[in-house]
């Protein structure tokens, strides 16, 4: 295996999928990019305690302009690299539909895996919003290395 994609979202958790993806990729000495997808602008709105060094963005950011969101995450995503301390890590900001996002960039990249976090949604949640781990379970042709984010 020669790339290892691994995707993170604006949560706390991200910081084990990142460290758990990014010791996979090292012991098959493989490439490692960072996937970021834009979904949803309101979740950016979380404020979450700090996280891999990571403190949030400014609260006077307005949420509706792509390009100030775009910064946020590409900042977000330069922390996760610090954190990782590894300059060779590329990052990818790429927006839409996380699971579709995710399938395609995978495939464009040549990814040999991809690295998910499963969060713990309730049955409702999944109902009604769905589950990214799962989409991209149902649709993928490339394997997908999941780490449990469930305290």
């Amino acid at each position: 295996m020669k790339k290892v994609l691994i995707c993170i979202d604006y949560n706390p958790t991200s910081e084990f999928v990142a460290d758990y993806g990014y010791k996979l990729a090292k012991s098959l000495n493989a490439e490692v990019c960072l996937l970021h997808v834009i979904a949803d602008v309101q979740y950016y709105g979380v404020q979450y305690p700090t996280f891999m060094g990571y403190d949030g963005f400014d609260t006077e950011v307005d949420l509706n302009i792509g390009r100030e969101m775009q910064q946020v995450a590409q900042n977000f995503l330069e922390t996760v690299r610090t954190h990782l301390n590894d300059e060779q890590v590329s990052t990818n900001i790429l927006e839409g539909n996380t699971a579709d996002v995710i399938l395609e960039y995978a495939s464009e990249w040549n990814a040999n895996v991809i690295v998910l976090g499963t969060h713990s949604h309730n049955v409702l949640e999944k109902i009604f919003i769905g589950d990214v781990a799962s989409k991209v379970l149902k649709h993928t042709k490339i394997p997908v290395y999941m780490v449990p984010t469930k305290k």
